[in-house]
């Protein structure tokens, strides 16, 4: 990767051997990876058990959770926040996952359609909720920085399964407590 990017930093016109450019193609593909590391992981590995039985059948939410991708058409960050709501049946998991959950799928290139998706179906998939919900809200730098430069846009998608797509008033209750 490190040759790449010294290829890409002479095809724009610089010299990578300038003293601040140096060292960047070792920064930049060690900051690739981190921000790929999502392909490292599985399921499986985040949840690590994490589920408790739980008799509750109020809703859960954990909302506001800082979320950082890239978007896989221009390799440019979209950063925003991920709400999660759900109603256990049988089973509520550790708090942190969720966020951990996030993580693993932020941590891919992505679109933000894609991601609510994914994180809704791996959640639905390791719970067995009653319903669930996903809703991302997000700033785009590739809609911010270059294109149509629009600095106060945002992306907003959501992703709903069971009572939550089949009861207005469920999702309605989801979507008043995270401020929508």
């Amino acid at each position: 990767m490190e040759q790449n990017i010294k290829d890409i930093i002479l095809k724009i016109g610089e010299d990578p051997e300038r003293e601040g450019l140096k060292k960047t193609p070792k920064r930049w593909a060690e900051a690739m990876k981190f921000l790929t590391s999502g392909y490292d992981k599985t399921l499986e590995e985040v949840v690590n058990g994490a589920l408790f039985p739980s008799d509750t059948d109020g809703m859960v939410i954990v909302k506001d959770i800082e979320c950082y991708s890239l978007c896989e058409h221009h390799l440019l960050p979209f950063i925003g926040k991920v709400h999660v709501g759900y109603i256990p049946d049988k089973h509520v998991i550790g708090l942190s996952k969720i966020s951990r959950i996030i993580e693993m799928y932020a941590r891919r290139l992505q679109v933000q359609e894609r991601l609510g998706q994914e994180i809704c179906d791996a959640l639905y998939k390791v719970l067995k909720p009653k319903g669930i919900g996903i809703v991302i809200e997000a700033d785009h730098l590739c809609m911010m920085m270059r294109g149509v430069e629009k600095q106060h846009s945002k992306a907003v998608t959501s992703q709903v399964k069971g009572i939550f797509k089949k009861d207005q008033r469920t999702r309605q209750e989801f979507l008043d407590l995270i401020g929508y």
